[in-house]
């Protein structure tokens, strides 16, 4: 019931009235609806918030922190210890932490290193890293990662709302063939079944010999049989059509008092954004997929120099002033401090140097994948161009052919009336009419098709749906 009530406030708000009960299902508003609604489309949005979501994450890895230590121990009366340690520290960009902390040890079995005044004792200091970690470490390539990925993210959003508007652009395009292609047959059955009527006439008064009704009775029967083939066509591609269309989450089944708009030629221009765009406009600058591709080879290029700078010895190196009156900055002094050096580095550096051929090969494969993707688009964005300008000229031709056709069929009919012709010729010169109108159909409907090819091939997402 639901789905119901929304089709019909669907087809209340999309269409106007063309011919009875007839609703247009506008080309603009269609993709509209898909874009807005389709779950591929609310897909492609998600992509974005991961990317924002993982550069949040990336973000966190320079969150200040604090970090508190106690323990206690409580044995047949005696205080072994009690310790607190509590410790404040603020991570910076390029590696250096900024740390303070206070630390209070009390009990009759600490050791001596960790005798501190009764009231605690504060420090103040820095750490880093000189070798390994000193020009990037985890943290920062995490952060670069995430904002290139963010970029990718977006340009695979525009490529995926592309896509489903390419496939519903085409579902579109074979629903109007097939209306049109039914609208042929009923057109032509309405005038076999006038023809029909007249001969079965002259029959009855004479004029012409009764055998005529039998051919004319067949090319009646063969028009129906036609429309009704071409009705399941058109039923077939009303479902396919149905798949794109959605609202609110809601699945929304096509009426079959829905058609499509048949004069759209102009329309698709400008609703897939491809008007105005000569092949001497083309660039390859702002294509979403190599926007998507360079962004991955940043992030790949960032992990490459995270793998070449744990080549180098990690030295790790901390100072610490200490004080027991933080209050009073005076206190601070140079003699008074904790500090320290780590130094590690493997022998071999089997692993690390594993690491970075790896690197290096998946920074070489993307870089491969961007090079063919340019040379495709370019060579697929220039045989569309060459094939749109065949198409013209193929939709001149047969337009000048179905009028030719049509000449024809309306001379014989005319001899036909003048006793000069016969149903024979007649029914010839309708079916190749016919077969014209068809063909007709077709082409335009590859015409269409390879517009939105084009479409496709220039991975727009339209803004003005």
């Amino acid at each position: 019931m639901r789905t119901y009530f929304v089709t019909l406030f669907f087809l209340a708000c999309t269409a106007v009235s063309a011919q009875q009960d007839s609703l247009v299902l506008n080309f603009n508003e269609y993709l509209g609806y898909v874009k807005k609604y389709h779950p591929v489309a609310k897909q492609a949005q998600l992509a974005i918030s991961i990317g924002q979501a993982n550069l949040m994450r990336a973000r966190g890895g320079f969150d200040p922190k604090i970090e508190v230590d106690y323990e206690r121990k409580e044995f047949k009366g005696s205080e072994y210890w009690d310790r607190l340690n509590a410790t404040f520290k603020i991570p910076t960009y390029f590696g250096v932490e900024l740390k303070g902390n206070f630390e209070q040890n009390q009990g009759d079995f600490i050791s001596s290193d960790e005798t501190v005044p009764i009231d605690g004792l504060y420090s103040a200091g820095v750490s880093m890293s000189l070798g390994q970690g000193f020009w990037i470490n985890e943290r920062m390539a995490t952060l670069q990662k995430a904002k290139f990925f963010r970029e990718q993210s977006m340009a695979d959003q525009d490529l995926l709302v592309n896509e489903v508007l390419f496939d519903a652009s085409l579902a579109y395009f074979d629903w109007l063939q097939a209306y049109k292609d039914a609208q042929v047959f009923r057109n032509f059955l309405e005038n076999a079944t006038i023809r029909f009527e007249g001969v079965k006439q002259s029959a009855l008064a004479g004029d012409i010999a009764t055998i005529d009704t039998v051919e004319a009775k067949i090319a009646v029967q063969n028009r129906a049989l036609s429309l009704e083939q071409a009705k399941v066509r058109l039923v077939q591609r009303s479902l396919e059509l149905s798949n794109f269309l959605w609202i609110e989450d809601v699945p929304v089944e096509l009426q079959s008092n829905v058609i499509p708009d048949v004069y759209m030629d102009d329309e698709i221009d400008a609703t897939l954004e491809i008007m105005g765009k000569p092949l001497d406009s083309f660039t390859l600058e702002n294509h979403p997929k190599l926007r998507s591709l360079n962004f991955k080879i940043e992030g790949l290029t960032v992990d490459k120099r995270l793998k070449a700078n744990k080549l180098l010895p990690k030295i790790d190196v901390e100072y610490n002033f200490l004080t027991e009156t933080p209050d009073q900055i005076n206190s601070f002094e140079t003699q008074e401090y904790k500090g320290g050096i780590s130094f590690r580095f493997p022998l071999f550096l089997r692993k690390e140097r594993g690491d970075l051929k790896l690197a290096k090969f998946k920074l070489q494969d993307a870089q491969f994948e961007l090079d063919n993707a340019e040379i495709e688009i370019q060579n697929k964005v220039l045989a569309i161009y060459n094939e749109l300008d065949s198409f013209n000229e193929q939709n001149r031709l047969i337009d000048d052919i179905v009028t030719d056709y049509g000449t024809l069929l309306a001379a014989e009919e005319r001899k036909f009336s003048f006793g000069e012709s016969s149903l024979f010729l007649i029914n010839s010169r309708e079916s190749k009419l016919i077969d014209a109108e068809l063909k007709q159909n077709e082409v335009q409907n590859k015409y269409f098709t390879t517009k939105a090819k084009l479409f496709k091939s220039l991975a727009i997402n339209p803004q003005n749906l």
